[in-house]
C-alpha cells in the first residue's frame, strides 16, 4: 500500500481545521505536556508527517488510559475522541472535554450512529483518534485490528495516520492503580490513503496494513 504524503491529500476544496480552543491550549500547557515531557520523559518522533490541515484519521495502539490525552495533545493539532454522552453533563468535566475536541455518543448507540457522528467531525476538518483494537491491550500492541478506522477513512476520504505509543502499557496499563515512571514515546508513521471502497475486503486489508505499520513502529530500536 503506497504512502500518502501530507502535501498529496485528495484534490478539491481544502477543509480548514478548527483552531484549538483556549481551554485546549491551557490543558496542553498546564497538564498534559508537563506530565508527558517531565514525569514520563516523553518524546514525539515524526511530527513532520502529520497533515496539519483537513481531516485525518489518527490510528494508534492502546495500552493505557494515558493514551487519549497524550495522542490528543502531542501531534501539533487537536485530535478528537468519542466519549460517553453522560460525561458532557458533568460540571467542569463536560465543558473541559468538549473544548478539547471530544464528541458525545449516547449509551447504547449503534456502531452506525457512532460512525456517522465521527464522519461529521471529519467533514468539519477535525483529526479523529481511533484505537485500532478498540480496547486496551496488556502488551500494548495491535493484536485484533477492528475495521472502524478504515471505514471512517473510506466514508470521508481522509487519510489514515498510524501512530505507535511506546510504553504507556507499562506506565499505567490494565490492572495498575499507580503509574510507573517509564519513558513514553510517540512514533508517527507515514500517512496512507483511504481504502478503495467500503467493501469488507478493502477495509480488512487496510486494517491489517495499519496493524503491520503500527507494530513495526513499536519494534523500532
Amino acid at each position: 500500500m503506497s504512502s500518502l504524503e501530507p502535501q498529496d491529500q485528495p484534490s478539491g476544496p481544502l477543509v480548514v481545521t478548527p483552531r484549538p480552543s483556549l481551554t485546549y491550549r491551557l490543558v496542553s500547557a498546564v497538564l498534559v505536556f508537563p506530565l508527558f515531557r517531565l514525569l514520563f520523559r516523553g518524546r514525539t518522533l515524526g511530527n513532520e508527517r502529520v497533515p496539519m490541515q483537513g481531516p485525518v484519521v489518527v490510528v494508534a495502539n492502546h495500552g493505557s488510559h494515558l493514551d487519549p490525552p497524550l495522542l490528543g495533545h502531542a501531534l501539533g493539532r487537536p485530535v478528537a475522541f468519542m466519549a460517553k454522552a453522560e460525561l458532557f453533563g458533568i460540571p467542569l468535566l463536560g465543558p473541559l472535554i468538549r473544548a478539547c475536541g471530544a464528541y458525545p455518543v449516547k449509551r447504547g448507540a449503534s456502531d452506525r450512529e457512532a460512525i456517522r457522528t465521527a464522519t461529521a467531525r471529519l467533514e468539519d476538518g477535525w483529526a479523529i483518534g481511533v484505537f485500532l483494537d478498540g480496547t486496551r491491550q496488556q502488551d500494548g500492541r495491535v493484536n485484533h485490528p477492528m475495521p472502524g478506522a478504515a471505514l471512517l477513512s473510506a466514508r470521508s476520504g481522509a487519510p489514515l495516520l498510524p501512530v505507535a505509543i511506546i510504553n504507556s502499557h507499562r506506565a499505567l496499563g490494565t490492572g495498575q492503580s499507580w503509574p510507573r515512571l517509564v519513558p513514553i514515546q510517540l512514533r508517527i508513521g507515514e500517512p496512507i490513503p483511504a481504502p478503495a471502497s467500503r467493501r469488507k475486503p478493502d477495509l480488512e486489508s487496510t486494517s491489517i496494513e495499519l496493524q503491520r505499520r503500527i507494530n513495526a513502529l513499536l519494534d523500532q530500536g
